[in-house]
């Protein structure tokens, strides 16, 4: 058994490889054992103190730390092994790429945790809605600067020269920036959106055939969740080129009914559905005094009745247009107005 366990594989000892798995098997249990103790013993601790940021630094380190031992494992095992002097500085260099991209996710995690617990509750008790806007993006700004920055300090610490890939980066700018020409008009976009304000978050817009509420306003594109509640993701540049509706701004809804009665309704008979008309606009809350009413036609088959009115901003649009249309309907049944609908009288001629 010792003899086969002597033999030589890839320049290491059957031995040594066993202890090497080993010592790479013993640190994903112990991974294992800290994710449980973070989940179930150190989070009930700090569910009970006062202070949420304990509870936030559990929750951005447990992953992080869980994997930083498992890595720590995997060197450990590499360490124990032979693997030539080029392979090794490899190793080694790849691993501390890896423990410092392993850094940047607690610091990353940390960050968000950090922002979505104090400043997103203080820009919700704010009046001003830019802050509500400008929070996401700042968001996604650290994010990318985070990660940036841990990118290049791994890769820095991992024996690359970080100065001459940037300079060959900087190498094909032109090409980069010519290709980049619409990121660079939605993020223009983005600017004007937040100087002109031509809408916030919440409000209800129209462009390019679609109609919905406005969910996030980024830098480079804006989310906006259809009535159907489908998710579309429109280009800055679309507003700075294109017409906006926003709903959400008219004072009132305007609501147009054409309505026809028979021809053989009265004088009278027409000045009493015109009255009760006012009389249920003027009965019901929900809509503005001023209306606009009018006899307007003398139609194939109707006499024309044109009746304007407006729902007021904060009411329920839908209910609004139901009762209003429900009381006219009992109104003109019980005072026997007749709604007309497309007739035609033959009239027989003899031949003689």
């Amino acid at each position: 058994m010792m003899e086969f366990l002597e033999q030589t594989f890839y320049h290491n000892t059957i031995m040594q490889w066993v202890k090497a798995l080993a010592v790479i098997l013993i640190t994903i249990i112990i991974g294992k054992i800290l994710f449980w103790v973070f989940k179930n013993i150190i989070k009930k601790i700090t569910a009970k103190t006062k202070s949420n940021f304990d509870d936030i630094l559990v929750f951005s380190i447990e992953k992080p730390i869980v994997m930083g031992v498992s890595i720590l494992g995997f060197w450990i095992a590499f360490k124990m092994l032979d693997f030539g002097n080029s392979f090794t500085l490899f190793i080694n260099h790849a691993f501390t790429f890896i423990i410092i991209i392993n850094v940047t996710w607690f610091l990353a995690k940390l960050v968000n945790a950090l922002i979505e617990e104090y400043l997103v509750p203080l820009a919700e008790k704010t009046e001003n809605d830019l802050d509500d806007q400008l929070i996401p993006i700042a968001k996604k700004t650290l994010k990318a600067l985070i990660w940036t920055l841990g990118i290049v300090v791994g890769l820095n610490n991992a024996g690359f020269d970080v100065a001459a890939i940037i300079a060959g980066l900087g190498i094909g700018g032109l090409a980069l920036a010519m290709a980049a020409k619409d990121t660079v008009s939605n993020i223009f976009g983005g600017v004007m959106i937040f100087t002109d304000k031509p809408f916030k978050i919440k409000d209800r817009i129209k462009i390019g055939g679609f109609d919905g509420f406005i969910t996030e306003i980024g830098i480079r594109s804006t989310r906006l969740k259809t009535l159907e509640g489908r998710i579309v993701t429109i280009p800055n540049s679309k507003f700075t080129d294109g017409m906006v509706e926003n709903v959400s701004l008219e004072p009132n809804r305007k609501v147009v009914l054409n309505l026809g009665l028979t021809y053989d309704t009265s004088h009278d008979k027409m000045q009493l559905a015109m009255d009760i008309l006012k009389e249920i606009n003027k009965n019901n809350t929900s809509t503005e005094e001023n209306t606009l009413l009018s006899f307007n036609s003398f139609g194939d088959f109707s006499l024309g009745i044109l009746f304007i009115y407006y729902i007021k901003k904060e009411a329920d649009i839908l209910q609004t247009q139901t009762d209003m249309n429900m009381e006219i309907l009992k109104r003109f049944n019980e005072n026997n107005l007749e709604f007309a609908f497309p007739t035609q009288t033959i009239f027989n001629i003899p031949v003689k």
